[in-house]
């Protein structure tokens, strides 16, 4: 509260100072009354001397010196293409797409498990379970048995007890593949005649062992997980979204990710995903962005800050000149396409950018949108007002009404009120407006104005 008294008195002083100065300052000498016609001083509407002709309602003329105690900067009404800056944070997670599961396929004892703690690391093909399965053993007999059945019969002349047993074999030898056994395990069975008693079962694909859920020695059932394998050469990160964030984000957007135990270091993903279901706890939506991990130096449940960069077009939709008219996966954002087609990862067809809520209008995109710098504008409300040099009188300046777009970033989008190339004051605005204010002029919170306007005093000789 008292740093909050503190600031406005500070404000009010520098407004009473520039008034001050707006007045020309306290002089000893007496005034010039040759300026004006007649011998009298001509003065502008505030009471000012109006070299330049008479001031608007909403206009403030400042002498040079009032200008530097102000502390007045302006910036140019300009277009150009502006974005939008989402920051997220959020950790890394495993891609569920590339878990693994190792369970058994037919019941039995493990004999021996050759990855024997979590954290191992495993190739693709490396032997992992070594298996003991009385069931395995009568479904190989299965096999052998048709097989020599087959063979007696090759010479026999009914072709349907032929096909009938050659049918038995290709079952038998099916049964086997879907319990686990390779197509070479299969063949040394067939050549041999003699069936394996165990069954060693092979890691699907390269990573590391995240979970071991079985002990040598265990009775296990068709079903029972034995290890879980992770794939970390690409990693989800899961952010979390607020809800006014959430007209920013699309499919497919760029990421640029920094990872708390690489300070400085930036690693890029694309959002894969977008929860469609708010957290009404926290009040965000999940974000899921892919990242790849080619050196294995990222870990899952690392700290992760997330910052979102998307381009506007001019009248704030979001739009990315890499995907606009382009075909995209909606399961793999890294597959981008110039025509329509298929997913080559998994099939699904490929569908429009614009359907995943970019801009349709390729017109759009390419209009440049109409800018002022994010400090430019005093806020109140659904009010918005702007102090716009005035081309041609140097030191005056007029408070002008706009109507604003989203604000991008440093940025705020105009919609109307302004033209490009025109000068709108960045910092001091809130001092003109003050000063305003004390003249009973309309200001950003007296958008109407009142109260008499100071007059000039001459003294007691000029009446």
């Amino acid at each position: 509260m008292n740093r909050q008294v503190g600031v406005f008195a500070i404000v009010f002083v520098t407004a009473l100072t520039l008034g001050y100065f707006l007045r020309g300052g306290y002089t000893t000498e007496p005034p010039d009354h040759a300026a004006g016609p007649g011998g009298a001083q001509e003065h502008s509407a505030d009471g000012s001397p109006g070299e330049h002709g008479e001031l608007g309602p909403r206009e403030i003329r400042l002498t040079a010196a009032a200008e530097k105690l102000a502390e007045i900067q302006t910036a140019r009404v300009e277009r150009r293409h502006v974005g939008a800056e989402v920051r997220m944070v959020g950790k890394l997670a495993y891609d569920e797409t590339r878990l693994a599961y190792i369970s058994a396929y037919v019941p039995g004892r493990l004999d021996r498990l050759y990855i024997d703690f979590t954290g191992a690391r495993v190739n693709k093909g490396d032997h992992l379970v070594y298996l003991y399965s009385p069931e395995l053993l009568a479904a190989q007999e299965e096999m052998i048995q048709a097989i020599r059945t087959a063979k007696s019969l090759e010479n026999s002349n009914v072709s349907v007890l032929r096909e009938r047993v050659q049918t038995t074999v290709e079952s038998s030898r099916e049964k086997l593949r879907l319990w686990g056994l390779t197509n070479e395990q299969i063949a040394r069975i067939e050549a041999g005649g003699v069936p394996q008693e165990h069954l060693t079962i092979y890691s699907p694909l390269t990573g590391i062992v995240i979970h071991k859920n079985a002990q040598e020695g265990m009775y296990v059932q068709t079903g029972t997980r034995i290890y879980t394998i992770a794939d970390l050469s690409h990693l989800w990160v899961l952010l979390d979204a607020y809800e006014s964030d959430l007209e920013w984000l699309r499919y497919g957007q760029p990421v640029d990710l920094e990872i708390e135990a690489f300070a400085g270091e930036i690693f890029r993903g694309r959002i894969s995903f977008i929860d469609p279901v708010l957290d009404p706890a926290t009040r965000t939506v999940k974000v899921r962005v892919q990242v790849a991990n080619p050196d294995g130096r990222l870990k899952p449940e690392m700290f992760v800050r997330a910052v979102v960069q998307p381009q506007l077009t001019a009248s704030g939709k979001v739009t990315s000149s890499d995907l606009v008219g382009k075909w995209i996966s909606p399961m793999h954002p890294e597959i981008v396409r110039s025509r329509p087609g298929v997913c080559p990862i998994c099939g699904t067809p490929l569908v429009p950018a614009e359907r995943l809520g970019y801009v349709e209008d390729g017109s759009d995109a390419d209009e440049t949108p109409l800018v002022i710098p994010a400090s430019a504008p005093l806020l109140t409300g659904r009010r918005a007002v702007v102090y716009v040099q005035v081309e041609g009188r140097p030191g005056s300046y007029e408070g002008r009404e706009v109507t604003l777009g989203p604000r991008a970033g440093g940025y705020y989008l105009v919609e109307d009120g302004l033209v490009e190339g025109e000068r709108v004051v960045v910092n001091g605005n809130f001092k003109l407006d003050s000063a305003l204010q004390i003249q009973a002029k309309p200001s950003m919170m007296n958008p109407e104005g009142g109260g008499p306007s100071p007059a000039h005093a001459h003294g007691e000789g000029d009446r």
